[in-house]
This record gives C-alpha cells, structure tokens and sequence, in this order.
C-alpha cells in the first residue's frame, strides 16, 4: 500500500520517477539497470531504489540523487498515506519531513551565495 501513494508521481528532487517492471530480467541485470537510474519503482516487486549521487557534481557530474529527493519521497508518501489514514503522529512526521528540507535548501542556497556549492570546499 505504501508504494501506491507514489502513483502518478514523475519527479521527486527534480529526477524522472522511473516505473518498469523486468519481467524476465536477472536480479544482476536489474541491478545493473538501477545503477543508472536515480529513482527506480518496480511495484510488482513492492521496491523503490535510489542511486545517491556520488561526489561533488560540479567535480564528478550529476550521477544520483541527493538526500532530499529521499526525504521528499518519504513526506510525500506519507502525506497520501495520511490523507487515507489520518493521524496526530503522521502529521508531526509530515512537518518535521517539511522542516529537513528547508533546512536542506538553505543550506544550498548559502552555498550557492558563497560560490561552493558543488563542490568539495566548506
């Protein structure tokens, strides 16, 4: 059921949400085809999958998602879960969820202002 909450959903952190299920596919080509795609759902196999970004992308390019693009995906999961299921406890969650990813984009906007976003320097 959790899963379901991301139907319909494209993007998450500003990556393509990609849906295909591997009928007839190995587990070791399957997890080949995951290395190179960011946000990957199979909902016959009930599993989601992130390819973290590894290095600063303006060293390295953009080769995964960031931390962000997995929060969003838990808040955004869990606000279709509480639409169904509403509760006190999901709702503190869903907030504290909001409350990370400002935190988040901040953080890179005052990299960005300090010109080493990107990259290795602090």
């Amino acid at each position: 059921m959790a899963l379901e909450t991301l139907n319909g959903v494209k993007k998450i952190g500003g990556f393509d949400v990609i849906r295909k299920v591997p009928e007839g596919m190995s587990w070791e080509e399957f997890d080949e085809y995951r290395k190179e795609v960011p946000i990957f759902i199979t909902e016959h196999l009930n599993m989601i999958s992130f390819k973290i970004q590894d290095g600063p992308i303006k060293e390295v390019g953009i080769n995964g998602c960031q931390l962000d693009a997995l929060i969003d995906t838990a808040r955004i999961m869990l606000q279709k879960l509480n639409e169904k299921f509403p509760c006190e406890e999901n709702e503190k969650v869903i907030a504290h969820l909001e409350f990370s990813l400002y935190y988040l984009d901040r953080r890179k906007k005052d990299r960005e202002k300090r010109n080493v976003e990107g990259t290795s320097a602090k």
